[in-house]
């Protein structure tokens, strides 16, 4: 399945970079708020990186990092959550999540299903081995893949249908 659509990628001097990181930012720190509602919806939903996937995806590497970088951290600031103690393991891999997007967004032009995946599974597999080398504990590191698989299933189905919303926009 995919849709064409127009991608974009702003530079950093372009005003348009930090209004829709700002956006995405945003949309960063409610999502969470929604999954914590849900005992341990943090750690099945993975709400945290969602529009970080949709910012890189259709805005590029920069709109993707910025939300990448700040999105936990102002989180963590504002909310608490992240704990601190994680945030490293977790814009580690927010980071090679706007990576893989963008990557995957320019290699395949549209928006693809098997891009998206290509993304999740790239941040997650990459993000695992890098963050049981930092807490030398493999369930701690695997935890997204034993509770979070419906929250890399959200960013799969959610991501494609978000993107494929945005595709004309």
């Amino acid at each position: 399945m995919s849709s064409t659509a127009k991608l974009y990628s702003f530079g950093l001097t372009n005003t348009r970079t930090y209004l829709f990181a700002a956006i995405f930012i945003t949309g960063n720190l409610l999502l969470p708020q929604l999954a914590h509602l849900v005992p341990q919806g943090g750690f099945i939903f993975l709400p945290i990186y969602f529009f970080t996937l949709i910012a890189a995806y259709k805005y590029g590497i920069h709109v993707g990092l910025l939300t990448a970088l700040l999105s936990p951290l102002v989180n963590s600031l504002l909310f608490g959550m992240p704990p601190v103690a994680v945030l490293p393991a977790i814009i580690i891999k927010s980071t090679i999540l706007a990576i893989a997007a963008a990557m995957a967004a320019k290699h395949f032009g549209k928006v693809s299903l098997w891009g998206i995946l290509l993304a999740v599974l790239a941040y997650q597999v990459i993000g695992t081995g890098i963050e049981w080398a930092m807490t030398q504990n493999f369930l701690v590191a695997f935890q997204d893949f034993r509770i979070g698989l419906p929250g890399m299933l959200i960013q799969l189905v959610g991501g494609y249908f978000v993107l494929k919303a945005l595709a004309k926009v």
